[in-house]
């Protein structure tokens, strides 16, 4: 996931990731072995050293999957190791799970997210715990936002009238100044704008913040909704949708105000770059002033920084370059009337979900039914907790790190992830291709890049923050306003290195460049992931492809480009950079092979940086599961050597199941590739995968040795 640049994470889409809970039977012995003399026969045939799999069933408490840490119970007997490895460790589950009704994908971060969801769902109801005062504020004010939240008769009874002051505002702008200044107010409440505006780490001076600009202003997930003929059934059904918002809010003549806005956002669709383009932290590093900014894409921006809180600034990083001029002609080409409709659709958008059912039933229809494939809308507790993640995260994570995280966790995890950074260094080392000059620069990287466990190391002050128990609207918008306006203050201080952008509650990890960190959050450090009683084997095709997953990301196409104190520069030796790219471009083009949908492909490029951090970090994880043995063979558990168990390991933590209209979606919009080539796109690459199933000629996965990708 692209969160700021080229920040990147381990999951999907945005948000907390939701999860359901499944624990397979053990093993039987007949079951044990009956495996024993598959995985003999499938030195010959080649066949699955799964085939016990086709025994027993999955339960609903939470996944802790076995004695050790494997649901074999989860696989498909019938498949070979090299025709298609998700499916030999995951097809049994995948053929009997149902997505839950309320949800468009589900696996097992789905199964962690759901029990930290009621885990801050049991926090809010309660307040604070302990005897911390800090805590017991913190808590007190959650529990407020949260009861606010459900309140539905008083939202009921409200409907739309806290949007009143914004609408008023809206009807009685005449000018573009005035359109654009409440275009600034983007992150203060539920104004929009047509650009993007945040306060980041400077990427060519890691230790000051910068303005960065970007381009903004769409509906839809993407812009191939808007211009590729698969996507018109959505790209008309957003059009009743903004019709049907502005009809709730009173706007005049809706259906025609809502075609020139689905228009107007056509054309700035058109002008956007793609996401793949968005990928490149050089082409979207475009320092410039303001007045060179107005010269290159006339706007009114000193009245748009000035609304947002930014009059004295004089210096932003502009992403898209070539976008932001075409956008801000559209702005000054369309008429008044049509961009203050597409304000008054995209305000009555952003609030719907804290306004009366009407308007919480039309975003649900449209954005999650029709966009993902969801049919049931979520009870209105999971609404309220998501808001909290998404609004108070961090206070809501320093309640949920009191009462629910077990240190332990913490501390073996760092050890683990000590062996995982070993295993990297001697990767680099060992490498064939680059350079001692290029090798040198890239060990001093690693040898910086710092770990962050759990949670960080000193919490966000909330104390300013009010919130009241009977005005969500209110408390919706001081939670955007608080968060803007302490990114504004930090604008005169020195970049924090131990922020972290993403809740301990969170089910997921990410790497940031800028800073030369990996995070990885207390909810994710459970099992399947990790599990202290695990077989290390699964702990490590888990956690550690993980962690070494992320550690990777700081070397990947885009992370390469930053040095070890967090700064965009050229480190690398012309030749070493070519031969990079040479390999890279060849698992692209593996991707693009990838056909989830007839005439739908795996977009190579645009995955590129996962693609290249997934295979790294099975290798590193793999290698550090081989050091952590200390020249003792690993066991033999149930017929499966070590690294068979690692790989299936690693199999297993991609078990996941997603709507088909929501797969059409990620395929275009997330930077990710779909869970299954995250396992066999991985696997095809690493020679230990061939050895331990036997792979060979003829089967589906198997590539030539000289085919496969070696990068780390």
């Amino acid at each position: 996931m692209q969160v700021t640049g080229a920040m990147t994470s381990r999951m999907a889409g945005a948000g907390p990731r939701e999860p359901d809970g499944s624990r397979a039977k053990r093993l039987t012995r007949r079951a044990a072995t009956w495996l024993l003399s598959s995985l003999l026969a499938s030195m010959v045939m080649p066949r699955s050293a799964l085939c016990a799999a086709a025994e027993g069933g999955a339960g609903t408490e939470p996944p802790h999957f076995g004695t050790y840490g494997l649901d074999l119970a989860g696989g498909d007997p019938s498949t070979r190791p090299g025709d298609d490895f998700f499916r030999l460790v995951n097809g049994s589950w995948v053929d009997r799970t149902p997505i839950p009704a309320d949800r468009a994908r589900y696996g097992v971060d789905d199964m962690l997210a759901r029990t930290a969801e009621e885990q801050v769902r049991e926090l809010l109801e309660r307040g604070g715990p302990g005897s911390d005062p800090a805590t017991q504020a913190t808590g007190a004010k959650l529990a407020a936002f949260y009861a606010s939240f459900l309140d539905a008769s008083r939202v009921e009874a409200l409907d739309h009238a806290p949007l009143g002051a914004e609408l008023d505002r809206l009807r009685s702008a005449s000018s573009r100044e005035e359109l654009a200044a409440l275009m600034g107010q983007v992150n203060d409440g539920f104004f929009n704008s047509i650009f993007g505006i945040d306060i980041l780490p400077d990427a060519k001076a890691p230790d000051r913040y910068a303005v960065t600009l970007s381009q903004s202003g769409l509906g839809l997930p993407d812009r191939d909704y808007y211009l590729a003929a698969p996507f018109a059934e959505k790209k008309a059904a957003y059009g009743a949708y903004l019709a049907g918002l502005l009809g709730m809010v009173g706007w005049r003549e809706p259906q025609v105000a809502a075609g020139a806005v689905l228009d107007f956002e056509s054309r700035v669709a058109e002008a956007s770059w793609t996401r793949t383009e968005d990928r490149d932290s050089e082409r979207t590093y475009n320092p410039m002033t303001v007045a060179e900014l107005q010269g290159a894409a006339p706007f009114p921006w000193r009245g748009y920084l000035k609304a947002a809180g930014l009059a004295g600034i004089d210096r932003v990083v502009v992403m898209e370059s070539t976008a932001l001029p075409r956008i801000a002609a559209l702005f000054a080409g369309t008429p008044i009337d049509v961009l203050k409709a597409w304000q008054a659709a995209h305000l009555a958008d952003s609030a719907a979900p804290y306004l009366s059912r009407r308007f919480g039933d039309a975003e649900f229809a449209f954005r999650k039914k029709t966009l993902s494939g969801v049919s049931d809308a979520p009870p209105r507790w999971r609404r309220a907790v998501d808001a909290a993640n998404s609004l108070l995260g961090e206070a809501v994570g320093r309640v949920y790190v009191a009462r629910h995280f077990d240190a332990r966790a913490k501390a073996e995890t760092d050890a683990l992830a000590a062996l995982c950074k070993v295993a990297f260094k001697h990767r680099i080392e060992r490498n064939e291709w680059m350079s001692a000059e290029t090798k040198a620069h890239a060990l001093t990287k690693l040898e910086r890049l710092r770990t962050e466990i759990a949670y960080p190391s000193r919490w966000r002050s909330y104390d300013a923050l009010s919130v009241r128990r009977d005005d969500l609207a209110a408390n919706v918008r001081a939670a955007m306003s608080f968060e803007w306006q302490r990114k504004v203050a930090r604008l005169a201080l020195k970049v924090d290195r131990f922020e972290w952008t993403m809740t301990p509650q969170t089910v997921d990890a990410y790497n940031d460049p800028v800073l030369n960190a990996v995070f990885f959050p207390a909810a994710m450090l459970q099992p399947p992931f990790f599990d202290a009683s695990a077989d290390p084997a699964v702990n490590f095709g888990a956690i550690g492809a993980l962690i070494g997953h992320e550690m990777t990301h700081g070397f990947d196409d885009d992370g390469r480009k930053y040095d070890e104190a967090g700064a965009l520069s050229n480190w690398w030796t012309l030749g070493d950079a070519q031969e990079f790219g040479r390999r890279a471009a060849l698992l692209s083009r593996q991707y693009d092979a990838f056909e989830p949908f007839p005439g739908m492909h795996v977009n190579g490029d645009l995955t590129l940086g996962e693609d290249i951090a997934d295979l790294g970090g099975a290798l590193i994880a793999l290698d550090a599961y081989h050091l952590s043995l200390q020249g003792k063979p690993a066991p033999v558990i149930d017929a499966l050597t070590g690294d068979q168990r690692f790989f299936m390991s690693y199999a297993q933590s991609w078990r996941d199941k997603v709507t088909e209209d929501e797969a059409r979606r990620r395929l275009v919009s997330d930077v990710h590739a779909p869970e299954k080539y995250r396992v066999n796109g991985v696997v095809r690459n690493i020679d230990a995968w061939y050895e331990a199933f036997g792979v060979k000629p003829g089967d589906t996965l198997y590539l030539a040795p000289e085919d496969r990708v070696h990068i780390w």
